[in-house]
């Protein structure tokens, strides 16, 4: 996760640039680059009409195999949080989108959140400094460990953001924070769903990415450095992410595209999206 690199890890979301060994390793958030692949199909069937409710929507199924993930954080998952221990990767205008949905959700009278896909804790302590309730769950028992141990005062959690551990409508904030971007096209709908079933009416989703379309593959960055794992990225337009959320009753409330900095391979992108009342 030394970069951005995330699922179940949203603390992985950075740039390939920042993994490499040097003293003049930069710490942006490109995280995961590599190749290009046809945008993805949006499947707007009237079954996603409607706000996701119980365990899962019908139709929406999972087809994506999350271990190698897993094993890939699980791995470099000290690593990671040692070189990442707060948001100093992140550039204004991302932290900016961040503020917006933490006021967001303050405003509402409720100060929880649930930071899907948290990686070692990094923006739920970010959130906690700002007046809100950060709860975060991860696939990795890994970052999870390292979440726990730099901040035991938050609850941490195993958990995959495809089978959340809550019953519907149990936050007034949930984000993916680069949460999304190992998940390919066909696995896409079910992480949506889980984060619209587990929002409260009115709530407030936000969603961090890199901007762009096909993918990278980020392993070769880590087995550079002497890593055993295997890790692709996926980018998303700020559309797609838009026409995904819509498609389960999501509002886009704003957004922020931005051009990669000069250590970054990709443009960088957050939407923010509100659920109806």
């Amino acid at each position: 996760m030394f970069p951005r690199v995330v699922t179940g890890s949203q603390d992985v979301a950075g740039s390939e640039a920042r993994l490499q060994p040097s003293p003049a390793v930069r710490r942006s958030r490109d995280a995961h680059s590599t190749g290009r692949a046809a945008p993805f199909p949006l499947v707007m069937e009237p079954i996603f009409a409607h706000r996701a409710t119980g365990a899962m929507m019908p139709g929406v199924t999972d087809s994506v195999d999350y271990r190698g993930v897993e094993k890939a954080y699980n791995t470099v998952a000290d690593a990671y949080a040692d070189y990442f221990p707060d948001t100093s990767a992140e550039h204004a205008l991302d932290l900016a989108m961040v503020d917006a949905f933490a006021a967001a959700v303050i405003a509402g009278g409720d100060p929880r959140i649930l930071d899907a896909g948290c990686g070692s804790g990094r923006l739920s302590r970010y959130l906690s400094g700002r007046g809100v309730l950060a709860e975060g769950v991860d696939l990795s028992p890994g970052m999870i460990a390292r979440a726990r141990k730099e901040s035991p005062e938050l609850t941490f959690s195993v958990a995959s953001l495809t089978e959340l551990p809550f019953p519907d409508d149990a936050f007034p904030g949930v984000m993916l924070w680069y949460s999304i971007i190992h998940t390919p096209p066909a696995g896409q709908d079910r992480i949506f769903a889980e984060a619209a079933r587990v929002l409260r009416p009115g709530g407030h989703l936000l969603v961090g990415f890199q901007h762009g379309r096909g993918s990278r593959d980020v392993g070769e960055i880590y087995r550079g450095m002497g890593y055993d794992v295997d890790l692709e990225r996926y980018n998303y337009t700020a559309d797609e992410v838009a026409a995904r959320a819509e498609a389960f009753g999501l509002r886009e409330v704003a957004r922020m595209v931005r051009q990669a900095r000069p250590e970054e391979r990709d443009g960088q992108s957050s939407v923010l999206f509100q659920a109806p009342a």
